[in-house]
């Protein structure tokens, strides 16, 4: 595909990823003069009608999408059998690569990044689109930073509008999606709407605040299994210290019973921005807040159901974990999944009945004496004022005394950080390092809590420690493909820049020769790497030097590193001695070190004029035309009508061509 350009327009550049159903290339629109996104499906895939048409629809799904957290979608076209669709470029790096570097990491900061993907999915949700592809790898965070319009969802290849009339697969019954995010009714019945997507958003939230993801398994089939007969767990189960209101946020949107996750991620944005805000006000816990979001307990009084049969089949997609649900059983992998119990969607149990009030009733007349004036006032009154100054004294102390301002370490070594934190009577705990280019490597990047921030007396400090600059070596590449090279420099996280193609005697057609910089050069994350493809072996045409100098043939050939062979020397009457008569190879293309082969003339046979004196005219040119002349007779000046020779011209004994002629004078 690099190099091609699509619909006389798409001037087609380095590819920038892969996945399952198509291939996405960096790409110039020559009519516009700017860069853009093309996705390509796979060779192959056009041919199935379906799944051409669904490739369609995506655009014009994703187009309808106006959000600053969207991906824009600017075209879709089919040059030549290639279906392709052209995308608003991101450059930057996925959600994916954010969790690889910081997961686990604070609630406030999975929120901050997890709140543009939800804006995103509300409008999305509000159009009557589901994404139905929720994952870290669809998240785009650009170059320029991590909040705003720098964050955007991509991907909508699996939006299908919300229809009363069909709420199954997209296409003959197919579901496409992420195993590892994948709802639990999409697995028992393949039906999905917004709140698939929600269920989606809660497991990453899960992955951001652990650093894993909640269902693991040695096949897709087995965390398939697991969405549908396990809840996510707590992320404070792996993270001690979250809130309790964070817990209760995760457990709503992963829900196994859909009725009990908001219904669309518009909901979900409401509940996240509360959560927000009470990080923000320094909450710990929050009962009232947490009680508020967790599901609410539904009785297990509902019979078990079989998985149903559109469920018979999964797929696995190669180098991802990625399943598509289909309604034969040819696939041998579904097995494990065949004829399982699932828990069906609960639903809220009626209220419990309230029993009837009874009308009041007017009290009977009771007779009453005097009462002594009690000592227990007094008592009394002194309990509640040593109640009211006990509860004082001890929000005094549960609230402000029994915290201490966090010292400040930032830049410090561990061990003068760690000296620090004891004398204020802290502990210091270790957290993850992290690269930073301005912290040198082995000082305190950050704290947690921050410098000035409360923390218990005697309580613990998260020290980060920094890594330093990150910087990655270029591997080697030499030898590769380039495909292989780019994947290489990817997983580098490293950039491909442009590749140049250039002859080799010695690396094949196809293999990187070199890369600029040089392997073993360290770089920046995301810094450019170009590489250097061999186009093979240089061909030398060959020319004809047939009646030439081979002389002037060897020369040439010694100038272009060919290798000149005479095989043989032939007498000539045409070709003069010291020309070549023929050649092997006489036309075509050779490459260095390729032998032509030559056959040179030794220009004309001599042959010794014979002693013809005194013979007779018919003996001496009996004897000539044996030898291969050609004779002719001529009357000297002292002619007598002897008919004997009386000279010759070649004289007797000089060489003479064989074949020319010899005359005789006659006396």
């Amino acid at each position: 595909m690099v190099g091609r350009l699509l619909d006389g327009r798409y001037r087609v550049g380095p590819r920038i990823a892969r996945g399952g159903m198509a291939s996405v290339y960096e790409a110039t629109d020559t009519r516009l003069d700017r860069t853009v996104a093309v996705k390509v499906m796979h060779a192959g895939l056009g041919d199935d009608e379906d799944f051409a048409q669904r490739f369609v629809r995506e655009a014009r799904a994703a187009a309808r999408l106006n959000h600053p957290h969207v991906v824009g979608v600017y075209d879709q076209g089919d040059d030549d059998g290639t279906v392709f669709l052209v995308m608003e470029f991101v450059p930057g790096h996925t959600l994916r690569d954010v969790i690889r570097k910081e997961a686990p990491m604070p609630a406030a900061r999975a929120l901050a990044l997890l709140e543009p993907v939800v804006s995103a999915l509300a409008a999305a949700h509000r159009a009557g689109l589901i994404h139905r592809d929720v994952k870290p790898e669809n998240v785009l965070i650009a170059d320029e930073g991590e909040s705003g319009g720098a964050i955007k969802v991509a991907d909508f290849g699996l939006a299908k509008a919300v229809s009363a009339e069909t709420q199954h697969t997209a296409t003959s019954g197919v579901l496409i999606g992420t195993v590892s995010y994948l709802a639990p009714e999409l697995v028992v019945d393949g039906r999905a709407d917004s709140r698939a997507d929600v269920y989606a958003v809660g497991v990453v939230l899960y992955e951001l605040l652990t650093g894993t993801k909640p269902h693991e398994g040695e096949s897709p089939i087995q965390v398939a299994y697991r969405h549908v007969h396990h809840d996510v767990p707590p992320p404070s189960a792996l993270v001690p210290g979250l809130p309790d209101f964070v817990d209760a946020l995760v457990a709503r949107a992963t829900s196994r019973d859909s009725t009990q996750r908001p219904s669309d991620a518009g909901v979900l944005l409401h509940h996240l921005h509360r959560v927000a805000q009470a990080l923000r006000d320094g909450v710990s816990s929050d009962p009232e807040l947490a009680a508020d979001l967790m599901p609410r307990p539904v009785p297990l009084d509902h019979p078990e159901q079989e998985v149903g049969e559109d469920t018979i089949a999964l797929l696995t997609q190669v180098g991802s974990a990625e399943v598509g649900l289909l309604d034969d059983g040819t696939d041998d992998r579904t097995t494990a999944i065949e004829r399982h119990t699932v828990v069906p969607a609960r639903r809220p149990s009626a209220p419990a009945p309230v029993a009837p009030r009874r009308a009041p009733t007017r009290p009977a007349p009771v007779a009453t004496t005097p009462r002594r004036r009690s000592a227990k006032g007094p008592l009394v009154l002194l309990l509640a004022l040593l109640l009211v100054a006990g509860i004082g004294v001890g929000a005094w102390w549960f609230g402000w005394a029994r915290y201490t301002t966090t010292p400040g370490v930032l830049g410090l070594s561990e061990q003068a950080a760690t000296a620090r934190l004891d004398q204020a009577g802290l502990e210091a705990a270790e957290g993850e390092p992290t690269f930073s280019e301005s912290v040198p490597k082995g000082k305190v990047l950050q704290t947690d809590p921050s410098p000035g921030d409360r923390v218990l007396d005697g309580g613990s400090v998260t020290l980060v420690l920094s890594l330093g600059p990150e910087r990655y070596d270029v591997p080697s590449l030499r030898g590769m493909t380039e495909d292989a090279a780019q994947d290489a420099l990817a997983e580098t996280r490293l950039t491909f820049g442009e590749s140049t193609e250039r002859w080799s005697e010695k690396v094949p057609a196809g293999q990187v020769m070199k890369s600029t910089p040089a392997a073993g050069t360290t770089l920046k994350p995301g810094d450019t790497v170009d590489l250097v493809v061999s186009k093979g072996r240089k061909p030398i045409e060959v020319r004809d030097w047939t009646g030439k100098p081979f002389d002037r043939a060897q020369a040439w050939l010694e100038g272009k590193q060919l290798v000149g062979e005479v095989t043989s020397e032939e007498f000539s009457d045409t070709v003069a001695e010291g020309d070549v008569i023929s050649q092997t190879p006489a036309t075509g293309t050779l490459n260095k070190g390729d032998t032509v082969q030559f056959v040179v003339s030794q220009g004309p046979e001599l042959v010794e004029v014979p002693q013809t004196k005194a013979m007779g005219v018919e003996a001496a040119t009996d004897a000539l035309e044996e030898l291969g002349f050609v004779v002719r007779t001529e009357e000297s000046g002292s002619y007598l009508g002897l008919g004997f020779v009386l000279d010759s011209d070649p004289s007797a004994g000089s060489m003479a061509p064989k074949g020319s002629t010899v005359t005789l004078f006659l006396i």
